[in-house]
């Protein structure tokens, strides 16, 4: 056994500060259900207008796919170095010196990498969903991004 796997964690590891999970299929059933009525209806209808096997599953599969955040549970996890989303496809992390702006609605907040406002901010910023948490998450969030444009201006 070499000595050096008796090392003390290093001082890169970041310290967690806030974990949730949410799943939006268990907060609304209704929607749950109108949805899946949706996904299953329309393949229904292609396959119907086209007689293509092929071209119901594809729009059954497209469908799923675009709604596979409601169907699937999604872990947040904020740490002192980053926020990380863990999807049921995909994780996402980023580091706090990214965001430059954030914006706080019912559901959630987007991290944007852009002082001002751009259409590209859902495309480059993380959206964190709340879950009865708010107040938690938007305190961690306030303490980490500054939203003073004085101070994001390199000299």
């Amino acid at each position: 056994m070499n000595k050096e796997t008796n090392i003390a964690p290093t001082e890169t590891e970041a310290t967690e500060l806030l974990t949730w999970t949410t799943h939006p299929i268990k907060k609304r059933p209704l929607a749950a259900l109108l949805v899946t009525l949706f996904i299953l209806f329309i393949p229904f209808i292609v396959l119907s207008i086209t007689s293509s096997q092929l071209f119901g599953f594809l729009s059954l599969v497209v469908l799923f796919a675009s709604v596979a955040k409601f169907y699937f549970p999604t872990d947040f996890i904020l740490t002192d170095t980053d926020a990380t989303i863990k999807s049921s496809t995909q994780t996402i992390k980023k580091n706090w010196s990214e965001f430059r702006y954030y914006y706080p609605d019912k559901n959630g907040v987007l991290l944007s990498p852009f002082v001002d406002k751009s259409r590209l901010e859902n495309f480059r910023g993380i959206y964190l969903i709340f879950n009865d948490n708010k107040d938690e998450v938007m305190a961690i969030i306030k303490q980490k991004i500054s939203m003073d444009i004085e101070t994001d201006q390199v000299s």
